[in-house]
């Protein structure tokens, strides 16, 4: 269970995993010992995953998100494990879901433009046998973060 200053901790992090354990200590009310074993134990109980420096797409070239549907009609753990791992070596395919509904998986996939895209599209489809596959254009990005809500 996490206490607010747990809450507040994990908080600044996701913020900035820069911050040293002293400015985190400093802004959390806590001496620097007691915040960085609140940290180490975060990290032994597998709270925090990692951490990581977020890139700016654009400035990498990357102007285009694609959201990619895939229907299958084979729903067996062999087909998912040969998808699985084919979808894992494409770096450009940055998250990927097993779905409930009308859909059975969904792909976010970051390429520089739509020629870059029918590449990956392309290696998709040779992965396994899939029913459908619906690609879909991000026109604008409103929202996208990295930070987590915590609950109190």
């Amino acid at each position: 269970m996490l206490d607010h200053t747990d809450r507040k901790i994990l908080n600044l992090l996701q913020q900035d995993a820069t911050l040293t354990v002293a400015q985190i200590a400093d802004q959390v009310g806590l001496s620097q010992t007691p915040c960085w074993k609140r940290i180490k134990r975060f990290e032994r109980e597998g709270l925090i995953k990692g951490r990581v420096t977020l890139l700016d797409r654009h400035q990498l070239g990357l102007g285009v998100i694609v959201i990619v549907t895939v229907k299958t009609a084979d729903h067996s753990d062999q087909w998912l494990q040969t998808f699985a791992e084919g979808v894992s070596l494409i770096p450009e395919v940055v998250e990927f879901f097993r779905m409930s509904g009308d859909i059975d998986y969904l792909l976010k996939i970051v390429v520089r433009d739509i020629s870059d895209y029918d590449r990956i599209y392309r290696k998709l489809t040779k992965i396994a046998k899939l029913s459908d596959v619906s690609s879909s254009f991000a026109m604008q990005e409103i929202k996208s973060t990295t930070v987590l809500p915590l609950p109190s």
